[in-house]
């Protein structure tokens, strides 16, 4: 028989390691499926009827601890009931494989739930674990409400259930069979689902997907409960991440036609939180063809003050693009903002008011961007602007688009217009409320002689001392000063005006705005070579003899 050549050797070769690669790909998913298989509760759950086949015999140390706990609680809990043999009963009695025995430790804490309002400490968690995972019915639904109990009056701690291994056993029991179990481990979930900490741990294992199987639940505390977990972990943008993954969406979109109101709330909320993230909007909007956009439309008209109100903050969120406003508008969502606006409801007022302002918002900014050019339209808009932050929608104004319009607004109208004084008193008031730094991001050179310009016609009192007041709010900014330095000569002309100028308000703005320019070496050396001493002087004077008048005119009155 002839020897393989070089080429057919190299070729078996490769063969042969690809058959040990894929071998190797193979084992390793083989031992994933199986891992993932064992983990899986539904195996869990058959262990426990395996259990079920044989009948558990009472070891004679549980028997004695069974009735020396009897004699205990028959006496009327003459010993504390959290102290430490109680405490020994407990875990002899959790840990049995006797029903009768976990159903007399499960009864014991569903008691103490129930009447006793004090903490209740680390080591009384540890029995809980053994009455969670039990495969007696009755066991798992005491032990489940008495945990709830204990959750919402707040005798324990969150974090520290979670940190004891409980979560796991709680998990597992959303997919029980039996409705209260499934109620009540939907509440512990909820109830544990407050913690920024807890809601990263329900995620990483996993306790998402049985919560959306229960939110569809036909029971309706079940459903309640578990669209309410959901409604906590949507506070975490990690989670909206995992929720949304898992089909969360169009789950939480057609709870909103339940008829269970409480169910309505808290869907709505979940898809309010979600909504603060832009990026979840287009998912959210694809679902039966911007479905939700028309349910929550129809739910603005709810009788229960809280769906429309959260309905009313979810639009908000929502109403963040030119298309999602325009379809709001032709869904004649604006004649039911306006009657919510008259709602008796403090809550209802201020999530309409919210969506109100912000569709107007978004509207005056498209507006001044698109009639820059048109002086009327410009001072229109720059008076509903000013009128709206004088109200609690400042921080909305300045995160809308109205800031880049007035200012290219002011490119563009000529001085001799009387629109020009509300658009730069508009400004000069948002730079005043923070808006200064975003309008510095947008400050360029046309815009910053445009308004210098602007400050130097004193003979036009009012866009003067607006256009001063604007520059000055904004002078702390680093690219601003740069900006000011190619104008160092004309600012020095305007501040010069504004010092002699007959108006104390002039002369007020002009020192603030020179001290806090001759923090700049380059304008401190020019106002140095000019009359600025000199004029600073005879304001002091100004100011002394106008003192002097007070004292004395004070003096006559009090005489």
């Amino acid at each position: 028989m002839g020897q393989l050549c070089g080429r057919c050797m190299q070729l078996l070769r490769d063969f042969v390691a690809f058959v040990q690669r894929m071998s190797s790909d193979l084992l390793h998913s083989i031992k994933e499926c199986l891992t993932l298989i064992i983990k899986c509760s539904c195996l869990k759950q058959g262990s426990s009827k395996a259990r079920q086949l044989y009948k558990p015999v009472l070891q004679p140390h549980e028997r004695v601890t069974a009735q020396e706990f009897l004699q205990h609680i028959e006496r009327g809990f003459e010993m504390p009931p959290l102290g430490k043999d109680p405490l020994e009963a407990l875990r002899t009695l959790a840990f049995s494989e006797n029903p009768g025995l976990q159903q007399s430790a499960a009864l014991y804490y569903l008691h103490m739930s129930q009447h006793m309002n004090i903490p209740l400490p680390a080591e009384h968690l540890e029995p809980f674990y053994a009455l969670l995972r039990s495969a007696d019915l009755e066991v798992q639904q005491m032990s489940s409400l008495s945990l709830v109990n204990f959750l919402l009056e707040g005798n324990i701690d969150k974090e520290l259930v979670v940190q004891m291994g409980l979560l796991e056993p709680i998990l597992d029991l959303l997919e029980s069979d039996d409705p209260t179990v499934q109620c009540n481990s939907c509440a512990c979930t909820m109830t544990l689902a407050v913690s920024e900490s807890n809601r990263d741990a329900i995620g990483a294992a996993r306790g998402v997907t049985p919560l959306l199987s229960l939110a569809n639940s036909y029971d309706p505390r079940v459903q309640q409960n578990a669209v309410g977990a959901i409604l906590n972990l949507t506070q975490s943008e990690r989670i909206q991440q995992v929720l949304c993954k898992e089909g969360a969406l169009p789950v939480l979109i057609f709870l909103l036609e339940s008829p269970d109101s409480e169910v309505q709330y808290y869907s709505c909320a979940a898809l309010s939180n979600i909504a603060v993230n832009a990026q979840h909007h287009e998912a959210m909007l694809r679902t039966g063809e911007r479905f939700l956009l028309r349910v929550l439309t129809s739910l603005l008209s709810s009788p229960v003050d809280k769906v429309s109100s959260q309905a009313c903050v979810c639009l908000r969120n929502l109403a963040t693009s030119a298309d999602t406003q325009a379809e709001l508008v032709s869904q004649d969502v604006l004649p039911k903002l306006c009657s919510l606006l008259a709602s008796g409801s403090e809550a209802v007022r201020r999530a309409s008011d919210a969506l109100v302002c912000a569709e107007l918002l978004q509207s005056l900014g498209t507006l001044l961007s698109a009639h820059t050019t048109d002086p009327v339209i410009a001072g229109h808009a720059a008076c509903i602007i000013k009128n709206l932050s004088l109200s609690k929608n400042r921080e909305r104004i300045i995160e809308s688009p109205c800031v880049e319009g007035l200012l290219q607004a002011l490119l563009s109208i000529d001085i001799r217009e009387d629109s020009l004084h509300y658009v730069t008193s508009c400004l000069a008031e948002l730079t005043k409320e923070g808006a200064a730094l975003r309008m510095v991001q947008r400050m360029d050179e046309p815009l910053t002689k445009c308004l210098v310009r602007l400050a130097g016609q004193v003979e036009h009192t009012e866009p003067s001392f607006q256009a001063a007041s604007i520059i000055q709010h904004m002078i702390d900014h680093e690219k601003m000063m740069r900006l000011l330095k190619c104008h160092i000569s004309e600012i020095q002309a305007y501040l010069e005006n504004f010092l002699t100028h007959q108006e104390i308000r002039f002369q007020q703005l002009g020192i603030a705005t020179l001290c806090r320019l001759q923090a700049d070496p380059e304008f401190s050396l020019a106002f140095r070579k000019s009359q600025m001493a000199k004029l600073l002087e005879q304001v002091r004077q100004q100011t002394e003899e106008t003192q002097e008048l007070l004292r004395a005119a004070l003096c006559h009155t009090e005489s």
